[in-house]
């Protein structure tokens, strides 16, 4: 193995550390986390930003299953591509959504850790349980358990046989893992609480549907032209709907979140939305450019969609950090 792919295959380590920095920081310009100790407030965030990351990544890698065509569509070279790109995309799932579960339960710990003013090390079953079964927070993130354990199963029987489990449902219940704690966390305080609900579930999940499906497309597909001619008209449309989503339902919740406009430049929070929406626009950008590229042939894009990975890693940490911000 040569010094480029062990730095290749060091590229996701350094996605996930960069939202997790991006989590701290944000955390602390916000003021999310106040009065925890610093362990506590690193884990909360590490694992807040790490459960986007993988979860991101399920979402993506399930809907590149929907997204690809059926073999007898295809000449008979691209089928073996595809199925080649199949049974990736299913063993890539099967750790991911492990990682996925077990961020989740180290996040309820610092969570927990956090709410009663302790070291995780002092913690007992009777906090921990009080916290997951009393507050809405508590209960999305078991959910998240739940949801996160759906896809594990799904990935391993897909991985044995895929025609057993159809992709939808472990689709299904990522998305439903992903927009469970920021509806719980992230609207649970909103004065118009309903409208705050619909609007950030519908922004997280098409922001994950957006994110993950470019991710995986880049990663997956955009070496196969055959798979890539009818993969990515059906991802532009998509990406355009998401796109359109997140625009419209990030305007409402920072809206209902800040009360006023003045309060994006006087208020940690609002600075924070500000870069989200910096980082949103360039996503847009590259997005873009992306798809042109490889719509031409240009698969040599790949040389530079790890900057474009790295915008959604930061962009990732902050929304972690807004999801846990007063």
């Amino acid at each position: 193995m040569g010094p480029r792919a062990g730095g290749r295959q060091l590229l996701p380590a350094a996605w996930v550390g960069l939202a997790a920095a991006a989590a701290v920081l944000a955390s602390v310009l916000s003021g999310a986390l106040a009065g925890s100790t610093l362990p506590v407030v690193v884990g909360t965030s590490v694992t807040r930003s790490g459960m986007d990351v993988v979860g991101v990544a399920c979402v993506g890698l399930t809907l590149l299953g929907t997204l690809l065509p059926q073999p007898r569509a295809l000449p008979g070279a691209a089928v073996r591509d595809l199925s080649r790109v199949r049974s990736a995309a299913d063993r890539w799932l099967v750790p991911l959504a492990g990682a996925w579960l077990v961020l989740v339960i180290l996040g309820i710990m610092f969570r927990v850790a956090s709410a009663f003013g302790r070291p995780v090390s002092q913690l007992n079953s009777a906090e921990l349980v009080e916290w997951s079964t009393d507050l809405a927070a508590g209960r999305g993130m078991l959910l998240t358990v739940g949801c996160a354990a759906v896809v594990l199963v799904c990935g391993v029987i897909r991985l044995h046989d895929p025609d057993r489990i159809e992709v939808r449902i472990p689709m299904v219940a990522a998305l439903l893992g992903m927009i469970t704690p920021a509806v719980t966390g992230h609207a649970g305080s909103a004065p118009d609480h309903q409208l705050a609900i619909i609007t950030v579930g519908a922004h997280v999940g098409a922001a994950a549907l957006w994110v993950g499906g470019l991710a995986a497309v880049l990663v997956l597909v955009a070496r196969h032209r055959a798979l890539l001619e009818v993969v990515l008209p059906r991802f532009s449309r998509l990406a355009t709907g998401c796109l359109i989503a997140i625009t419209l339902t990030g305007v409402v919740t920072a809206q209902i979140r800040l009360q006023s406009w003045d309060a994006l430049v006087t208020t940690g929070y609002g600075w924070l939305v500000l870069a989200k929406t910096v980082c949103l626009v360039g996503l847009a950008c590259l997005g873009g450019l992306a798809r042109r590229r490889l719509a031409a042939g240009r698969t040599p894009v790949l040389r530079w969609a790890g900057f474009e990975t790295a915008l959604m890693a930061a962009t990732l940490g902050i929304a972690a950090a807004l999801s846990q911000s007063a």
